[in-house]
């Protein structure tokens, strides 16, 4: 029974990973449709996030049944309940990828970021898909340290997410309603995909070391 139990633990594991790769993938697409107005690219994003609801429900599912049936104490409980728990903050992080393809699709065949505000913009997605890209290798290894990355990482996002604000708010901004409320939108949903992946490395840092992080 043990050894069925580690499998399902194993496979819970591979899981989150697989959930990690597909929101990196995700955010990386809306980026680039966001970038550069690629319609077929937003398109993408938002067809596939509906895989990626399903692969966070399938998790659940396995989380849920393992904790019915094997009743699990300890360490062993406080992995399944940290899996459930960053399985939906991936789904979450899916969906804000798929928000920003969403305003990519709607502004097309303009670009929803007028040009004074793209290089924050860029600066902003290039951190995010870091982030992604650590929250991999941090599902793969518990290694504290890419753990401690996402953080700097977000602390990166959310200055840049204040950066948009100045932008607007500047007296020589010249852009439409429309483009201030895409703006206000999109630096959003980059500053929320940096605090669930806080969130996510908070709580690894919790299954290593058992210290509650307040995740």
């Amino acid at each position: 029974m043990r050894d069925i139990f580690e499998a399902e633990l194993a496979q819970l594991g591979d899981d989150l990973v697989n959930l990690s790769s597909r929101v990196h993938t995700a955010i990386t697409k809306a980026g680039h449709a966001l970038s550069t107005a690629d319609l077929d690219v937003a398109q993408t994003v938002i067809a596939e996030d509906a895989e990626t609801d399903e692969l966070s429900q399938e998790t659940d599912e396995r989380a849920i049944l393992l904790l019915a049936q094997q009743a699990p104490v300890a360490t062993d409980l406080r992995v399944v309940v940290s899996a459930l728990r960053m399985s939906q903050t991936l789904e979450r992080m899916g969906d804000l990828a798929e928000h920003i393809a969403q305003i990519a699709r709607r502004s097309y065949p303009e670009w929803a970021i007028p040009s004074e505000v793209q290089p924050v913009f860029l600066e902003l997605q290039s951190a995010s898909e870091r982030l992604a890209a650590r929250l991999i290798a941090l599902l793969s290894t518990r290694d504290l340290e890419v753990a401690h990355q996402i953080e700097q990482d977000d602390d990166i996002i959310d200055a840049l997410h204040q950066e948009t604000f100045r932008a607007i708010l500047s007296p020589e901004w010249k852009g439409t309603a429309q483009q201030v409320v895409d703006i206000t939108l999109a630096a959003r949903y980059y500053e929320r995909f940096g605090d669930h992946g806080v969130s996510i490395a908070r709580r690894v840092i919790y299954l290593v070391t058992g210290d509650d992080a307040r995740v």
